[in-house]
């Protein structure tokens, strides 16, 4: 027990990250779902990237709350919260440009399943939102 808490301090943020992007994950899967099936249920190319970007918007709410608390554990207050909280969403639109042009080219031109094609593209932007929080938004 001892060695996997330390382990677990060794590694704290990175775990921690993966537990919430994992969960960040389920909640920009499960929105996209949500918007693509009860708006558009005849799919569509347009309709695609407009429920990739509803989910986005759920997606990154939800991640900035969960990444400010538990894995960069960050103390701004007041106008330095906001500034954070606007680098934190001005930094997921480099990644939602990036999610929409791999949606783009998994599902419009390769022909993917959506849904898998959702899955792969979080894979790639979990990895480029940890860069961009780590090195732009919580920086210590």
């Amino acid at each position: 027990m001892k060695k996997i808490k330390n382990i677990y301090s060794k590694h704290e943020e990175i775990l921690n990250y993966l537990i919430v992007g994992f969960l960040t994950t389920f909640v920009s899967l499960g929105s996209y779902l949500i918007f693509v099936n009860a708006l558009f249920p005849n799919k569509s190319d347009l309709s695609i990237q407009i429920s990739n970007v509803l989910s986005w918007i759920c997606a990154v709410t939800f991640a900035y709350f969960t990444n400010r608390i538990f894995v960069f554990k960050s103390k701004s207050q007041n106008k330095e919260k906001l500034k954070e909280a606007i680098k934190f969403y001005s930094s997921r639109i480099a990644s939602l440009i990036m999610d929409m042009i791999l949606m783009y080219i998994l599902y419009s031109l390769m022909h993917i399943d959506d849904t898998i094609s959702k899955l792969i593209v979080q894979v790639f932007v979990t990895i480029a939102n940890y860069v961009l929080a780590k090195l732009l938004v919580f920086k210590k």
